[in-house]
């Protein structure tokens, strides 16, 4: 018989109190670098030798606590706090549900993939060669999981102020009987222009998927009679466009939508996505089923006989009662995250207004104040705007009717060509200085080495409606974006501003004959 003493339960949760009490005390002292700006306890910034990132996690002892307590339960797989996540987020977006994954690749992977569900009709569905219309420049997973799934990407040009896909070559693009959907990214959390994709999916019956992964938070407001016609009656939740227009999250407009809670995003696990189901319940069995091994079965983790009737399927060429917890539909993946990394989520999701408006508030100090360097620059304008006052911080809008907000990713810069200097030169030096940026990710994705290889081996795999493609191409010379995220300090940002007007004041003093 052993003689050791084991803790009661009164006692185990006093000593799981005392350890999270640790755990807070600890967290506001180790990770003072990564608190919100405002916050008073945030570590003061030395504009001497600090750096300052593009992006980064922005998180308190709130979100270490809550992924301490998870981990001290050590159910680990998706689970208690991973559901209440999916659910939190769902009533945040106002949809019917969202799945969680592990990254927001995976979420795109997911929500292609679904499209090529046999539960689907057969008009629907996507088979091999079918098209799916996006766009050439941006971040690779978007389009690679058409690729992934034996289908072909079908490339528009991107539309170099916005960063998103050209609408007006969407007609082009479309190739009847063998276009099924439309996927592209809100770019840099700059909503492309829905009204005009959502009627042309309409028009011809097609999938839309909405890349939301840099644009949580981003909304889309339509005139209530476009609005409508196109099945959207009422505003996401906590929004008001008054009785004339609708208003909704961007990823609540097509079918499907994706997120990432990578580090640099809107929120963070860590790793980690989702997949945002909009409306249908059978796309929201589809996805969970490929997210879970490719499993009929919908229990959760932990939960057997949820459909009370688990030994009495009959399906594909089994036995009739074999287990449905082992009844496959589709050839799926495992791309569940983890539930302390949905504890963590939780926390942030308390925190997305204050993000928001952060990433809106520093675009704003950014477009002032490198405003007099127009003649060098251009700057990003959000979907249907025309011009921006940036003293009185106001965009003038085209006559649509609609309009964007947007959650900025980053900052788009756009390095005019008379320029005394290159993109890659600024971002060269704001490098040696300490200052992240980054360019619009993949650029070109056509002129990336797989796509060129791809073309070579296959070039039936994947289609272009031009063999220019001039505002991708814009993009990837030209552009540089630095952060918005809600970690930066006032005193970073008049930091960067130093910086660049130092850079271009040297620049414009060089004589041309020695420039690199």
């Amino acid at each position: 018989m052993s003689s050791e003493t084991y803790l009661t339960s009164a006692e185990l949760a006093q000593l799981k109190a005392e350890i999270l009490t640790m755990t807070r005390t600890y967290a506001r002292s180790a990770h003072r670098a990564f608190r919100p700006a405002g916050d008073p306890h945030k570590l003061p910034f030395d504009s001497k030798t600090g750096s300052i990132p593009y992006a980064g996690r922005v998180f308190t002892e709130k979100e270490v606590e809550a992924a301490v307590s998870s981990t001290l339960d050590f159910w680990l797989t998706l689970g208690q706090e991973g559901n209440a996540f999916q659910d939190e987020l769902a009533g945040f977006l106002g949809i019917h549900a969202c799945l969680a994954v592990n990254s927001g690749s995976s979420a795109n992977l997911l929500a292609l993939s679904a499209l090529s569900s046999p539960l689907l009709p057969k008009k629907r569905r996507l088979l091999p060669e079918d098209e799916v219309i996006t766009c050439a420049a941006g971040f690779p997973t978007t389009v690679t999981p058409i690729l992934q799934n034996n289908c072909v990407p079908v490339f528009l040009d991107n539309d170099p102020q916005t960063g998103n896909l050209r609408i007006d070559q969407l007609e082009k693009a479309y190739k009847p009987g063998k276009t099924k959907a439309v996927m592209a990214a809100h770019a840099l959390g700059n909503p492309f222009d829905i009204g005009a994709v959502l009627c042309f999916c309409k028009k011809y019956d097609l999938w839309l998927i909405e890349d939301n992964c840099d644009a949580l938070g981003c909304t889309y407001t339509l005139p209530r009679d476009k609005a409508e016609d196109l099945g959207h009656m009422t505003n996401s939740p906590g929004l008001d466009a008054g009785e004339n227009n609708v208003i909704r999250w961007t990823g609540t407009w097509g079918d499907i939508s994706t997120q990432s809670f990578y580090p640099p995003h809107h929120l963070t696990m860590g790793e980690g996505g989702s997949v945002n189901i909009i409306k249908s319940a059978m796309l929201r069995r589809i996805v969970e089923s490929f997210r879970d091994w490719g499993r009929d079965c919908w229990c959760p983790s932990g939960k057997d006989d949820t459909c009370g009737k688990r030994y009495n399927w009959q399906l594909g060429e089994l036995p009739k009662g074999y287990d449905h917890k082992y009844i496959y539909s589709h050839f799926g993946y495992n791309l569940k995250p983890l539930d302390p990394q949905a504890a963590i989520g939780r926390i942030q999701i308390s925190r997305l207004p204050e993000f928001i408006q952060s990433r809106k508030t520093n675009w704003a100090k950014l477009r002032k104040g490198l405003d007099s360097l127009s003649d060098v620059f251009s700057f990003s304008l959000p979907t249907h705007a025309i011009d921006y006052d940036p003293l009185k911080e106001e965009f003038q809008w085209d006559n649509s009717g609609a309009r964007s907000d947007c959650s900025w990713f980053g900052f788009l810069i756009l390095v005019k060509s008379g320029a005394p200097f290159k993109s890659t030169d600024l971002g060269q030096y704001l490098a040696l200085h300490g200052v992240g940026t980054r360019k619009l990710f993949g650029g070109n994705l056509l002129r990336q080495p797989a796509f060129v290889q791809l073309r070579k081996e296959n070039p039936m795999a994947l289609r272009l409606i031009s063999s220019e493609m001039p505002g991708a191409d814009k993009l990837m010379e030209e552009a540089l974006f630095l952060g918005t995220y809600p970690g930066l300090t006032d005193e970073m940002i008049d930091r960067e501003l130093e910086l660049i007007h130092q850079f271009v004041q040297e620049r414009r003093q060089i004589p041309a004959r020695e420039m690199p």
